[in-house]
């Protein structure tokens, strides 16, 4: 894998994953939630940023294969095939094999693993409207699910550097708009 801007979908599934030695915790309070260095720096850098204390929590990183598998196969069973075919992405074109894709949460009570609550205001809206300038895009928008083949996601950031992100948000584009 190099560079940020590889897109991984249904159609360009993963081709290797990142090497564990270059994933670290998204945060230093966080072990269990991985990304790959540049990523987490630029999250870490982004929440300091804005302060936010523990408002806003990380909910899911980097994933490997088999947490993607049980993560589906468990999705399946709990919530059937519509709902994870919306929100949950296959084993082997899922973002969060690359480490470069977070799901954050507001930090509440029962906090959803698959869809966390991440509102439009307060401190996830100001999150949301300078994520770019950090290098992130709110990678599967409102209204753009047939071009991403994942359902709205306003939790689901993916890190691809400060210039493109910016261009991306910009733009109002897709990672696959962008690049296709």
């Amino acid at each position: 894998m190099s560079g940020f801007l590889i897109l991984v979908n249904r159609e360009h599934p993963l081709s290797a994953p990142p090497p564990a030695s270059a994933l670290v915790p998204a945060l230093p309070d966080r072990p269990d939630v991985l990304l790959l260095r540049p990523a987490a720096d630029a999250l870490r850098r982004l929440l300091q940023a804005l302060d936010t204390g523990t408002r806003i929590v990380p909910v899911s990183g980097w994933r490997s294969r088999a947490e993607q598998e049980s993560l589906w196969a468990s999705s399946l069973r709990e919530n059937g095939p519509a709902f994870t075919q919306t929100y949950v992405a296959r084993p082997g074109c899922s973002e969060h094999e690359t480490g470069l894709a977070i799901d954050l949460g507001e930090n509440v009570p029962e906090l959803d693993f698959i869809r966390p609550s991440f509102p439009d205001t307060g401190i996830c809206g100001t999150f949301r409207a300078r994520a770019a300038e950090f290098g992130f895009i709110l990678r599967y928008p409102k209204g753009k699910e047939a071009v991403t083949g994942i359902g709205w996601e306003p939790w689901h950031f993916r890190y691809v550097g400060v210039p493109f992100a910016r261009e991306i948000a910009d733009r109002g584009l897709t990672l696959e708009e962008y690049l296709l």
